[in-house]
């Protein structure tokens, strides 16, 4: 969700009253309750035309699709405390949790990233790559920035190397997790990691951090780093979106995070951009884009990533389909 959609949510969130709000939220993955949470917890007065607007938005976009799409069995935990006090916080946790106790690995996906960093930081860097495959690839890049550059350069690594975790990986896994957290029966145990979790969790990553990664792993194997480049979808590759797809984009893209990122884009990317703007708005977009002074190239590929992020939220729904992937192009 754009920072829009989020707050539309957690207005619809507190119209609906805690009852009907734990029965959504218990469908939302941590990521997303993390946000709606925080968003819920900053409204301290709604102007009731904003409920309205948002209420007749929410029944016009339901009634235009058949079913709603709730795919997680997350439950909400933490941050409902946070957001909304203890109190109306046990009520909404009574409903969704039902006394049952996330353990292991889910536990981890409800705690904040620099938490989450400090706990396993000391960890064999295969043991924290186990970990982190089975983790939100947004949730463990931002894990890998707390870590020292040695430590995120090996965990990376080992993570593209991953084929599959052993039984006694598995072992060793869970005997740390018991340590650190209440309880392990539950983790998900399944064969994660390889080159495309690497790459994803790159398109998440820093230019200045992505860049160091990339280059441990070419002095280790470079034809496994061209692999994890060939995986990795990056601002360039969203020429291969069709245009269907890039209207929708732009729907979700700010137009300054736009004009910034597009400093950085080619000729043939800018062109398919502004013909799937009206022409007005082309044209205001060129003149802008003209207009822009330099911009540091780290400020061009920190918004470029956040558009990446909107690219795959909108493919993980199914309302893009990507095309190409990257390889020569993963740097600039």
């Amino acid at each position: 969700m754009n920072d829009s959609g989020v707050e539309k949510a957690a207005i619809l969130m507190l119209a609906i009253g805690e009852s009907e709000a734990a029965e959504v939220m218990k469908f939302l993955g941590p990521r997303e309750v993390l946000k709606l949470g925080a968003a819920m917890a900053s409204m301290k007065s709604i102007a009731h035309e904003q409920v309205i607007s948002v209420l007749d938005s929410f029944r016009v976009q339901t009634e235009m699709n058949s079913t709603v799409g709730l795919d997680s069995d997350e439950y909400i935990r933490e941050v409902l405390t946070s957001a909304l006090g203890d109190d109306k916080a046990s009520v909404l946790l009574t409903r969704i949790l039902g006394g049952k106790d996330a353990s292991g690995i889910e536990s981890l996906k409800w705690m904040d990233s620099q938490t989450v960093s400090e706990l396993i930081r000391n960890e064999h860097p295969q043991i924290i790559a186990t970990i982190l495959v089975h983790l939100e690839r947004d949730q463990a890049c931002e894990i890998l920035s707390f870590f020292t550059d040695r430590l995120r350069n090996d965990t990376v690594l080992r993570i593209a190397t991953l084929d599959g975790i052993q039984p006694a990986a598995l072992r060793e896994l869970n005997d740390v997790l018991t340590k650190l957290l209440s309880g392990n029966e539950n983790v998900k145990k399944s064969s994660l990691g390889g080159v495309r979790a690497a790459a994803e969790i790159l398109n998440f990553m820093s230019g200045e951090n992505e860049t160091s990664v990339m280059d441990n792993i070419k002095n280790y194997d470079h034809d496994m780093a061209q692999k994890i480049m060939d995986e990795m979808f990056v601002f360039d590759n969203i020429i291969d979106i069709d245009d269907r797809g890039i209207q929708l984009l732009l729907r979700e893209v700010q137009s300054e995070m736009l004009i910034i990122a597009l400093k950085g884009a080619g000729e043939d990317l800018r062109d398919k951009i502004f013909k799937n703007m009206s022409q007005r708005a082309g044209d205001m977009m060129r003149e802008d884009l003209e207009a822009k002074g330099p911009v540091r190239l780290s400020e061009v590929e920190a918004q470029q990533k956040l558009i990446l992020q909107i690219v795959r939220r909108l493919a993980d729904e199914g309302q893009i389909q990507l095309g190409g992937k990257g390889a020569e192009d993963a740097y600039v």
